[in-house]
């Protein structure tokens, strides 16, 4: 295990231990190159030892590095230090969607989906660059704290494919597909079998399959049919448990193809819930009973990591969930003797060794050609009908067909004169537009306009069209009205992907106060200010002199509307401009009601100084401009000075250090390899409470360095005589060092 401060290859510096796994520890760590926090991953001793695996790992770690997509876990180094190999990977602050479903109990269903289409996103982009996961579990999703799924462990589970997994399968073991439980060839439908199994959990907050050991769950893979999540969680709609349920099909060929299909079929169901338009492979019969498997098959699966080189890995064979009547089970139990259940032994799970390139199984070779041709000839006689030939008799049966009732169409459609031999160009552009149209039905659609719609009206009408809206950010606009579409990320009339998502931009108006619905004119100037603060504007008051306005009244106001923060000028009535006032004596006068003696009296106030006194208390006006009981124009303005109060002779409490502080004493031998972050700072209790004063900023020093503590001129709290000084450790908080400080009043 590494110690918090070990630097890796002079630029990663190991902060903590951030996690630990059946193969791994994971570290938090500072690149110092870059000045950037990433995650270090350090395999355990006990995978160090084969070199082989070291290579194989190697090798899978630098091709999951070539991924680069936002909901796959970056890998940005790969280190092979000797007795130390690590992966230098992107820190994701958040929580794995283990804990996650853990914490919530189950997730709805619209965060399924949103959690399945990011995971289903990052799979995706991996198999486009030919590489299987093949270890898809809640365990390796994470949760940023934005909401962003990232995938994590690309790579690394083929490589580990050819350790003992006895101790760390059981987490692994809920979630593989049943090829790989039995040892057989995987490709991208097992990731995809992987998800569905996840998706399963999120939505009902448990798997499918739960056993005592890991031979228990890997047999239910096999030969157990999965419960529909619905048993479980009521609120699941069809369109989605049917999803999963195509996902977990035993036989690969039965489930999705492709991650892209899964994301088109769970976008769709975002948009019709509860619609059932998954297609599912025709042909299989949910309620048949299922074939047990042999002992012969058991046995492989026990030993499925112990085959001999060159010895193929144990076929995915569909006998194990081929369906059944009753008839056929009672047959198979008659030539079927009595075994007794062989014990269960640790099991390994063997993920096949295949290049990740190839996604379509193989046959078998080698040793096992004959006993495999000859299981081949059982299924053979047992299965009514062999599937894929049915589905190639049943294609060629439909587009005879078609032909067929083509001809009659066109022989009476000649004979009534309804077909021309030739075309117009106006015939000609008219097929091609219908054929475009006919071809974008599949999988396109064209984009509606929705600019200048209600945020409900594009919704609706985008939903007509396959289309899922989100709004992208809401803008102020002054000429478009509040909750109506501004502008849409694609081109109206442009073809896009259905069930994909569009993104508006809405308007939330102006974001500005009309102010010509308050009412100002003639309001009272205290009463139009007092309303205008109250809605977070400034309030600036200019006055002019109004034969028909009443004194103190607003005469008028600007701008007419105003956004929070933003200014209001108010214009006042001084009333006539031949009335004239007496200046009322303001000194003595604390300032708020000088200002409102010059008001009652039509005056203003003027330029406001303020200074000290020993005689006039703090706040109070000393002296006016214009002598009280003068004669002056209504509106004119008055200047006045304000007491600060007396002088005041200041007395500063200090103190002084001048000490050294030997770090390597705290970190041990090898401190000069080591560096600390440290700050030094005043501790004070003020008035029953601790107060801290900074003297000297976060500093990196390294453990062999003499900390020098001298301070000539320290400043503590009025009256407080004792203090202490703290060294710090900035990454933990912990107080390092306490030196007792004894401070003296100086004038």
């Amino acid at each position: 295990m590494l110690r918090a401060g070990v630097f890796l290859q002079d630029r990663y510096e190991i902060l903590e231990r951030i996690g630990s796994g059946g193969m791994s520890d994971v570290y938090k760590a500072k690149c110092h190159k870059l000045n950037r926090m990433v995650a270090v991953k350090v395999l355990k001793e006990e995978f160090c030892s084969d070199e082989g695996f070291i290579s194989k790992f190697k090798m899978e770690a630098q091709s999951a590095a070539r991924l680069a997509h936002p909901n796959i876990v970056s890998v940005y180094d790969v280190v092979d230090e000797g007795v130390l190999h690590y992966i230098v990977m992107e820190l994701v602050e958040g929580i794995t969607l283990k804990n996650y479903i853990a914490k919530k109990g189950h997730l709805d269903v619209q965060e399924t989906i949103g959690i399945a289409i990011q995971v289903a996103q990052g799979i995706a982009a991996a198999h486009d660059q030919n590489i299987i996961h093949r270890d898809i579990k809640p365990q390796n999703i994470i949760i940023s704290r934005d909401g962003k799924v990232k995938v994590t462990d690309f790579g690394i589970a083929k490589a580990v494919s050819s350790q003992t997994m006895s101790t760390t399968a059981i987490g692994s073991v809920h979630y593989i597909s049943p090829e790989q439980a039995r040892g057989g060839y995987s490709d991208a439908r097992s990731d995809i079998y992987s998800l569905g199994i996840t998706m399963y959990e999120m939505i009902t907050g448990r798997v499918p399959f739960e056993g005592d050991n890991t031979v228990t769950v890997a047999l239910a893979h096999l030969e157990e049919p999965i419960t529909p999540p619905g048993t479980y969680n009521s609120k699941i709609p069809v369109s989605l448990e049917k999803i999963i349920l195509k996902s977990t099909e035993k036989k690969p060929e039965f489930r999705y193809n492709t991650a892209v299909e899964v994301i088109n079929d769970l976008r769709h169901a975002l948009i019709e819930p509860d619609v059932d338009f998954v297609k599912m492979v025709p042909g299989i019969d949910t309620t048949a009973a299922t074939v047990t498997i042999s002992e012969k098959e058991l046995a492989q699966i026990r030993q499925g990591s112990g085959k001999k080189d060159g010895e193929a890995a144990v076929p995915y064979v569909s006998e194990v969930t081929r369906t059944e009547g009753p008839a056929h089970t009672e047959e198979r139990q008659k030539h079927q003797p009595d075994q007794a259940p062989a014990a269960e032994p640790e099991i390994k799970l063997p993920f096949e060794d295949e290049p990740a390139r190839a996604y379509r199984e193989e046959p078998v070779r080698g040793t096992k050609k004959k006993q495999n041709s000859k299981r081949k000839r059982k299924v053979d006689d047992e299965e009514d009908v062999n599937p894929q030939i049915e589905k190639i008799l049943t294609g060629l049966g439909i587009f005879v067909a078609i032909l067929f009732v083509a001809g009659l169409i066109f022989l009476f459609a000649k004979v009534g004169g309804l077909f021309k031999m030739g075309f117009t160009k106006d015939d000609k552009t008219t097929v091609a537009v219908e054929e475009t149209s006919e071809a974008m039905d599949d999988t396109k659609t064209e984009m509606p306009p929705v600019e200048g719609l209600t945020i409900d009206e594009a919704e609706a009408k985008l939903k007509e069209k396959n289309l899922v809206m989100k709004v992208r950010e809401y803008q102020e606009s002054e000429e478009i009205d509040e909750g109506i579409v501004i502008s849409q990320e694609k081109a109206a009339g442009s073809s896009v992907e259905k069930y994909s998502t569009v993104y508006v931009i809405v308007s939330k108006g102006s974001g500005k106060i009309n102010l010509m619905e308050l009412g100002l004119e003639k309001m009272d100037e205290a009463e139009a200010a007092q309303l205008l603060t109250d809605k977070k504007l400034a309030v600036t008051i200019e006055r002019e002199n109004s034969e028909s306005i009443e004194q103190g009244k607003v005469i008028r106001f600007s701008p007419e509307k105003a956004a929070e923060g933003e200014s209001v000028v108010l214009v006042v009535s001084n009333g006539s401009e031949n009335a004239m006032t007496t200046v009322p004596n303001l000194v003595g006068e604390t300032e708020e009601e000088a200002i409102a003696l010059l008001a009652e009296a039509g005056l203003v106030p003027g330029t406001t100084n303020v200074d000290t006194s020993n005689t006039v208390p703090k706040g109070s006006v000393m002296n006016q401009e214009a002598p009280a009981g003068t004669a002056i124009a209504r509106g004119s303005a008055i200047g006045y000075v304000v007491s600060s109060g007396p002088t005041e002779n200041r007395v500063r409490y200090v103190a002084a250090i001048n000490e050294t502080y030997d770090l390597s004493t705290l970190v041990g031998p090898g401190s000069g390899s080591v560096s600390l972050e440290v700050t030094i700072r005043l501790k004070q209790i003020v008035n029953g409470a601790p107060e801290y004063t900074p003297l000297m900023p976060a500093t990196e020093i390294t453990g062999s360095t003499l900390l020098p503590i001298s301070f000539s001129n320290i400043e503590g709290a009025p009256g407080v005589q004792t203090g202490e000084l703290e060294i710090i450790n900035v990454d933990t908080g912990a107080v390092i060092k306490t030196y007792p400080l004894t401070f003296f009043p100086q004038e």
